[in-house]
């Protein structure tokens, strides 16, 4: 008694082959399948740049706001309920930074001062938030030490202050003026709290890229600003880096247990909450529409196997009269149209990561097109994001293709495996 033959045999991979292979003078589709391929290729690649330019835009987005702000910040809680009233301020900071220095995952505890002032220069005023921190914590903010549109010598800031372009465009000065710190909580007399005022050079304008900053904060050596908001022997908060700020919402509790009992703990994630939502939303939102010219480009897969079973009508009745079952007839067209999907997956899953690796030779691709720079045209409102491919992008970009194309495939063969093969060569 003969063997049944096992599932996707090698002459059910090698009728698929040929059929593939087939023009259409001898019953095939191939440029059908050649344009099925392309169009394959083509959505998947636009998937995964897509997901990559993305993936570089929210890494670039949170480069730069951590590139000027801290992964995590420490603060205290005032606390009058007991007999001794606590105020927010850290006074034993020097403790706290050696001990939470010391925790496996923290590379930086910086002591800040923090505080609103008004800024003065010839008459502008400005809003100022002023953070107190010393020469070697500010070296190490990127954004701020390493800014490439940077004046001045950040090495003299121990003898001045360190401010924003764009404060420094609103309120006129350039480096060596000397700018005006106004503050409501001054010096505390008999007839009341006046304000206090000084006067400190500019040593140093940063541009860190976000606006905000750019426009509102000025660095103040950590002892001068103690002493300008009345808080010696204290801080308002300390200012960690770590080792991966992606994993920052694992180190609140060990860094609340560390920091004692009125301790609470932001993180950047805090902060930027709502940025990351929405960058969530449009992922998602960008996912679905490209999944849709995914859906589109299947079809055409679709299109060519209905074509190529009509025009194989015959071959399938005599197939089938020398004993294949309906199954094979079923994996033989799967395979054709599975294979298409398959390879025009891979294809797509290359030009997307090629494309991804060389973004700077598209962009400067672009620069020669419309004749300009990179900064003219960032300047004029376009935005150039990097490009980062992960596996998950790529993962799910192709098994989306993978499931669409191999899904769909099943309705045309399972049509060929239910033709009946006397109908088939009725007329042949």
């Amino acid at each position: 008694m003969a063997s049944t033959p096992p599932p996707f045999a090698r002459f059910e991979w090698m009728i698929a082959w040929r059929y593939l292979r087939a023009r259409r003078a001898e019953g095939g589709v191939s440029a059908m399948t050649w344009i099925s391929l392309t169009g394959i290729s083509l959505a998947v690649f636009a998937l995964v740049a897509t997901l990559a330019v993305r993936e570089g835009l929210r890494a670039d987005l949170i480069q730069t706001m951590l590139g000027t702000n801290a992964h995590a910040e420490i603060h205290y809680r005032r606390d009058f309920s007991g007999e001794v009233p606590q105020d927010h301020l850290i006074r034993n900071y020097p403790e706290l930074v050696e001990k939470i220095g010391a925790l496996p995952s923290v590379t930086l505890v910086s002591p800040l001062v923090r505080g609103q002032v008004m800024g003065s220069y010839r008459g502008r005023n400005l809003p100022v938030d002023v953070f107190g921190i010393t020469l070697m914590d500010l070296q190490t903010y990127p954004k701020i030490a390493a800014s490439p549109n940077a004046m001045g010598d950040l090495s003299r800031f121990n003898e001045g202050v360190a401010i924003g372009a764009m404060m420094a465009r609103q309120l006129g000065v350039t480096i060596g003026d000397r700018i005006k710190l106004i503050s409501p909580d001054g010096v505390k007399t008999p007839m009341g709290t006046s304000p206090r005022v000084s006067a400190y050079e500019v040593v140093y304008v940063f541009s860190s890229g976000q606006g905000f900053v750019d426009q509102s904060r000025l660095y103040l050596p950590l002892a001068e600003a103690q002493s300008f908001f009345n808080r010696e022997g204290a801080v308002d908060q300390l200012d960690l880096r770590l080792r991966d700020p992606e994993q920052v919402g694992q180190m609140v509790l060990p860094l609340m247990r560390s920091s004692g009992d009125r301790a609470y703990v932001t993180t950047w994630q805090d902060r930027a909450g709502g940025m990351i939502k929405a960058l969530k939303m449009q992922d998602n939102a960008i996912f679905i529409v490209l999944s849709i010219l995914v859906l589109i480009a299947a079809l055409n897969i679709v299109s060519g196997l209905i074509m190529l079973v009509k025009n194989k009508g015959r071959d399938i009745g005599i197939l089938r009269t020398m004993g294949l079952s309906q199954g094979s007839i079923l994996r033989v067209f799967f395979l054709c149209g599975a294979s298409v999907g398959t390879a025009g997956t891979f294809v797509g899953v290359l030009l997307g990561v090629g494309f991804a690796a060389n973004i700077d030779v598209v962009y400067g691709l672009v620069d020669w097109i419309t004749g300009s720079g990179v900064r003219d045209l960032e300047a004029s409102g376009f935005f150039f994001p990097s490009a980062v491919v992960t596996f998950g992008d790529v993962g799910s970009a192709a098994a989306l293709s993978l499931a669409l194309s191999w899904l769909i495939t099943l309705f045309p063969a399972r049509r060929a495996a239910r033709m009946n093969p006397v109908e088939a060569l009725r007329y042949e």
